[in-house]
């Protein structure tokens, strides 16, 4: 699997996206912004880009004249947008953990990038990760309706709960609060957030894999 990953990241990943992580992370530095965008940008950007580099290199006609499973050409390709999606987590938490320190005295309307809200982006991306992959391996080609499906639900999540952030005490209470059992709450919610990604997205391939072996190459 190693090698289709290696073949996935120099086929379609060009360099300055290992460097978008970080461009797209410095935008946590914006005081009080709107930051489950930051995450977005990654379907926004980050996937078309590189689903439509498959495409034009026409990967998926490549691969299968490779002695490869199609399981296997499925979990190279998993790997690789959870890879990059982990480093977009990465950068934007970093980024997220200087700019609370940077600016201690701001007033967040939104959000704020604490770890309860890093535990919400890993369910956002887990919805995105199951709607997509399975849609996307009904042909293992055509991705539009895929990621217009994916980048809807992800962007529904995203503004339902800060809606709720905003407009339920409760929910306002554990999210912006920094108090002992806030903190506490939070990270049980980043705990959550952790396990849930995980599992959608091993969901996620497991119904790639079951798709694709439908489709005639």
């Amino acid at each position: 699997m190693f090698n289709l990953v290696m073949k996935d990241v120099r086929l379609a990943v060009p360099s300055f996206f290992f460097l978008l992580p970080v461009l797209i992370g410095a935008l946590m530095l914006i005081p009080g912004w709107i930051y489950f965008v930051v995450l977005l940008y990654f379907c926004w950007i980050t996937v078309p880009n590189l689903f439509n580099q498959f495409k034009a290199q026409n990967d998926l006609m490549f691969t299968s004249v490779l002695p490869v499973a199609k399981r296997d050409m499925v979990k190279g390709r998993v790997a690789v947008v959870v890879g990059l999606e982990l480093l977009h987590i990465v950068f934007a938490a970093i980024f997220g953990f200087i700019s609370i320190n940077l600016y201690p005295n701001v007033t967040y309307y939104f959000f704020p990038p604490n770890m309860g809200f890093w535990g919400l982006n890993l369910v956002m991306l887990a919805i995105f990760n199951v709607i997509f992959i399975p849609m996307f391996y009904k042909t293992a080609y055509k991705f539009g309706w895929a990621l217009f499906a994916a980048v809807t639900a992800a962007m529904v999540f995203a503004g339902i709960a800060q809606w709720l952030g905003i407009q339920n005490p409760v929910v306002n209470e554990i999210f912006y609060g920094i108090g002992t059992q806030q903190v506490t709450l939070q990270a049980f919610i980043l705990i959550t957030g952790i396990v849930i990604f995980a599992a959608l997205s091993a969901i996620a391939y497991r119904l790639g894999v079951k798709r694709f072996l439908q489709v005639e190459i």
